[in-house]
């Protein structure tokens, strides 16, 4: 069945199959949202909403979120947002994106209320009845003028479904636009990628303001006609509980969360041998292979690493499931788009030879809004770059080994602080690490290294440093090393190398 817009998407489930559970509410079947999204749609068109519009949404983690984001894309674009930044942070995004209203719960305490106020922008408040089922919602209107009625135009494929800004860590945020066919081919790749049918329930924990959690996890299963269980954010703490309640088949996340849960796993095997996964999904950075193992080991279940990136609408690459071969170390195999290896002079590399990864297909955006610098410095003959380097091997598995921005270049020495990372993890009291640039003052930059320790576990800098020599050239053995009781991570749970140094004081 062809599908092309997010709205096709919902025609997949059978009327009485859940589509969306939650925590303590009841489920929401695949003709609820059907009819959910049409009386969203005829709302914003009454509100005179168009499908070029901008709406920003501004929620809590959980099942409206899911369900605004799919239904209010059928009738406008989307603009998810994080719903932890400041009055100021809002200001800037919600007039970057120029957006045309803003959707927030009803009562929302949000300083994207008084951002969007101050902007002139029109509230849109999101009524939730708790004793309806999870995601349903009505909508009201707040407005200072009445907004003129909209003719409603169906939203086709090359119509934008969703905006997302790139994190902007080294420079301002760029745009990012995401046409319905990018969104459905990614959630279409997924689905084929992990095998996805209507039986299937995955276990959301990831934000739902991110491309991993729009698309991943929610998009794909709805392509499937399977289920999403929405929680309200990631907590290790009530993640085995979930799981007893939601019965998932599969969950994915982020490295960091895959390790916060493997610390409560041991007090709750009765749970983990009660509900069998089918699959375990980790993606958005790098998972060590110490941690898949312990993943593989503690759950019985295949782990499943993933590549994505905004840019691509998420997934690049992916290990196949087994029996396929998966390659621990790798991101896998193209999983949807080309992916290829480039030269700094815009050639295609063969096999074996380290450059940048490209990719071009049709879940990859034609380009950044209103930044033709970028859009120069980031497309190539067709092929966007990624910013990744990496390597193919004879098998098509890719190898990413590091961001072209995150190589340490120590008096013209390079280092891939991935592969400190994994020489670090093998450390017995490890637990988490992160390998960094520090300035120096004679060599430009300096091997610098965070972790966190296991519980009950001890060791300290000079031992940490002793055990990475052996393995590692002495120019790649940190010559700084935090022990910390936890690491500073991005919104989306990422650990964030470009940063660290003067987030942690080591600057200056």
């Amino acid at each position: 069945m062809s599908v092309n817009t997010t709205s096709e998407l919902l025609n997949i489930g059978h009327d009485d199959a859940i589509a969306i559970k939650a925590p303590g509410r009841s489920p929401l079947s695949y003709a609820a949202i059907r009819s959910l999204s049409k009386r969203t749609q005829q709302s914003l068109s009454q509100a005179g909403i168009t499908k070029k519009d901008r709406v920003a949404i501004v929620l809590p983690n959980g099942p409206e979120m899911a369900t605004a984001f799919v239904t209010i894309s059928g009738a406008s674009t989307t603009a998810p947002l994080n719903p932890a930044y400041r009055q100021e942070e809002f200001e800037f995004y919600l007039d970057d994106l120029k957006a045309k209203a803003l959707v927030v719960e009803a009562g929302s305490a949000s300083p994207a209320v008084a951002a969007a106020q101050k902007l002139g922008i029109p509230l849109i408040n999101l009524v939730i009845d708790s004793s309806h089922a999870a995601g349903d919602f009505d909508l009201t209107f707040e407005t200072t003028a009445p907004i003129a009625s909209a003719s409603h135009d169906a939203v086709d494929e090359n119509d934008i479904a969703l905006i997302l800004h790139t994190s902007g860590t080294t420079s301002r945020p760029k745009i990012v636009p995401l046409s319905h066919i990018n969104v459905t081919s990614s959630a279409e790749n997924i689905m084929n990628t992990l095998s996805l049918v209507p039986g299937d329930r995955c276990l959301n924990i990831m934000p739902l303001f991110h491309i991993h959690g729009l698309i991943a996890t929610v998009l794909s299963s709805l392509r499937a006609g399977a289920s999403i269980y929405c929680t309200p954010g990631f907590n290790a703490l009530k993640y085995f509980s979930w799981m007893d309640d939601s019965k998932p088949t599969w969950y994915s996340a982020v490295p960091t969360m895959h390790q916060a849960i493997l610390t409560r796993a041991a007090r709750s095997k009765d749970i983990i041998d009660a509900v069998p996964l089918r699959f375990i999904r980790s993606s958005s950075s790098s998972l060590p292979p110490q941690v898949m193992a312990e993943l593989e080991n503690t759950f019985a279940a295949p782990v499943i690493e993933a590549y994505g990136m905004t840019e691509a609408a998420h997934q690049m690459a992916s290990n196949p499931l087994p029996p396929a071969v998966r390659k621990a170390g790798t991101v896998g195999i193209a999983a949807g788009p080309e992916v290829g290896i480039m030269s700094l002079e815009g050639e295609i590399l063969k096999n074996g030879e380290v450059g940048e990864i490209v990719i071009r297909g049709q879940n990859v955006t034609k380009g950044y809004e209103n930044n033709p610098k970028a859009n120069e410095e980031n497309f190539t003959n067709g092929w966007f770059r990624t910013g990744d380097q990496g390597v193919l091997d004879a098998e098509g598995y890719v190898s990413i080994t590091g961001r072209l921005k995150e190589i340490i270049n120590r008096g013209g020495e390079k280092i891939s602080p991935r592969e400190v990372d994994e020489v670090l993890m093998d450390h017995p009291a490890i637990q988490q690490c992160v390998t960094f640039a520090m300035p120096h003052p004679k060599l430009g930059e300096e091997v610098a290294a965070a972790v966190v320790l296991k519980e009950g576990m001890t060791a300290d800098e000079k031992d940490i440093r002793t055990f990475t020599a052996l393995h590692l050239a002495d120019f790649k053995v940190p010559r700084k090393v935090l022990i910390l009781d936890e690491i500073p991570k991005g919104a989306t749970g990422k650990l964030q190398r470009i940063g660290l140094a003067e987030k942690l004081g080591l600057a200056g």
